[in-house]
């Protein structure tokens, strides 16, 4: 049975003066402390590679910030990007807004939280695992196939997202309290398996000196 590595790498910090919840609008790039961030998370994959880690294949979000951060790693790996709109950020109604909370107060966005355990408010949990579990085994397969015993992927993907999946994989309900999630900027969560079975869940911050002067606006 071989055994294989999927790390899905959340993006750096994001360029939002605004603090908008930009979700899956265009043209959201990262910040300077963000390009840093996705520098040190290719550094540490390169210096993975060197000491005999199989890191074959390179994933991305079609979004700018998701595919910025893939940029250093590609380099440190020397592997294309390849783009999956599985992985990219979840939907959400509330995109393009500012200051949420007082939003809610407002009676037009009532229907939206009507049933938080979905949620109402965007794309259901249950769906963003389903894509992000498809992506995730394709890719795996795909560098089995390449590479053999032992392949890794990277794959660059959103929080929420990122979270569900492994919560979903941990057997935990899928809704959750957002300031509880173990995701932060460019952090590595990594599911190893043998053949199709998950056998370890890890979790790593290559950025965690970064993250007290980082602004952390979920995308969704």
């Amino acid at each position: 049975m071989p055994k294989s590595t999927v790390h899905l790498l959340r993006h750096g910090e994001v360029q939002n003066p605004d603090r908008i919840l930009y979700g899956r609008i265009p043209g959201y790039g990262l910040s300077e402390l963000g390009m840093e961030m996705a520098e040190r998370a290719g550094k540490y994959f390169g210096e993975q590679a060197a000491e005999g880690a199989k890191l074959v294949r390179l994933v991305a979000s079609p979004l700018l910030r998701a595919q910025q951060t893939a940029a250093p790693t590609a380099a440190a790996l020397e592997l294309p990007i390849l783009t999956d709109e599985r992985v990219i950020e979840a939907g959400n109604r509330f995109e393009g807004l500012s200051r949420i909370a007082n939003r809610l107060r407002e009676p037009r966005y009532w229907p939206y939280i009507i049933n938080p355990l979905k949620p109402s408010w965007g794309e259901p949990y249950s769906e963003q695992v389903d894509r992000m579990r498809l992506a995730m085994q394709e890719h795996r397969k795909a560098a089995v196939a390449e590479a053999g015993d032992g392949a890794e992927v990277v794959i660059v993907s959103h929080q929420l997202p990122i979270w569900v999946t492994r919560r979903a994989s941990q057997g935990q309900r899928l809704w959750h309290d957002p300031r509880q999630r173990e995701c932060t900027l460019t952090s590595i969560t990594s599911f190893e398996f043998s053949d199709d079975q998950l056998v370890n869940l890890s979790y790593h911050e290559p950025c965690a000196d970064l993250l007290a002067g980082a602004a952390n606006i979920p995308g969704a």
